[in-house]
């Protein structure tokens, strides 16, 4: 039985992240707000937690770790010349500063076992997309820090990112809110469908696995970021 650290996971991808990698048989501890789906599973331990207020109590964990997955998350679109310098102080220290606190807490544990970590990014760094400024910038600030950790941390850590398209979340709830907003959504994407939980988490957990990937940001986007059809 391996052990996996989850920051954020009782929602959405977080959640889905734990249903497989417990349905694995593994143990699964998740930090976050509230326990939300999570209380039926077994080998599943829920510690209250607040990313936006330091570093995750380690002490909560007393073996060795296989993972460590950061998802807290923000998706505040603003144009640009409304967006205040607050607002990138909060996407920065949520979406990147809180990744850094979790990885620099849990990286005794991880060395322990040779562990992997994995982030979150998106498609809006990549793609470039109008009103994404702040969450673009915060992102695209992971997935250099991925890089520069995949190389110190080798070859006894690998790191890697998963950077979605639009999915299916409680987060994405209001972009998704009416049908004629779904159809825009899919008719957006190459493959004429926008994302579901299940397809980020599956690529979560792969790159949880690989013994032979590391350094790699994975575009699970329905071909957006590199089709034109």
């Amino acid at each position: 039985m391996k052990t996996y650290v989850l920051i954020g996971g009782s929602y959405g991808i977080g959640a889905d992240v734990a249903k497989l990698l417990n349905s694995e048989g593994n143990k699964v501890v998740v930090y976050s707000r509230s326990i939300g789906n999570l209380s039926d599973y077994t080998n599943l331990i829920w510690y209250p937690y607040d990313a936006l207020l330091g570093a995750p109590d380690i002490e909560n964990v007393s073996e060795g770790i296989d993972g460590l997955v950061y998802l807290p998350g923000s998706i505040n679109l603003k144009p640009f010349h409304r967006t205040t310098t607050k607002d990138f102080l909060d996407d920065f220290q949520l979406n990147f500063l809180g990744a850094v606190s979790a990885i620099q807490a849990f990286l005794p544990k991880l060395k322990q076992n040779h562990g992997s970590i994995v982030l979150m990014s998106t498609v809006a760094v990549s793609l470039g997309l109008p009103f994404h400024a702040s969450i673009s910038a915060s992102k695209a600030a992971i997935e250099g820090l991925s890089k520069s950790l995949a190389a110190e941390l080798a070859p006894n850590i690998r790191v890697n990112v998963v950077a979605p398209s639009l999915t299916d979340t409680p987060l994405a709830e209001k972009l998704l809110s009416s049908p004629e907003k779904k159809d825009a959504a899919s008719k957006r994407h190459p493959l004429n469908i926008y994302g579901k939980s299940i397809d980020i988490a599956e690529a979560i957990v792969f790159l949880l696995k690989s013994q032979f990937t590391t350094g790699q940001v994975l575009h699970i986007d329905g071909g957006i970021s590199t089709l034109k059809v």
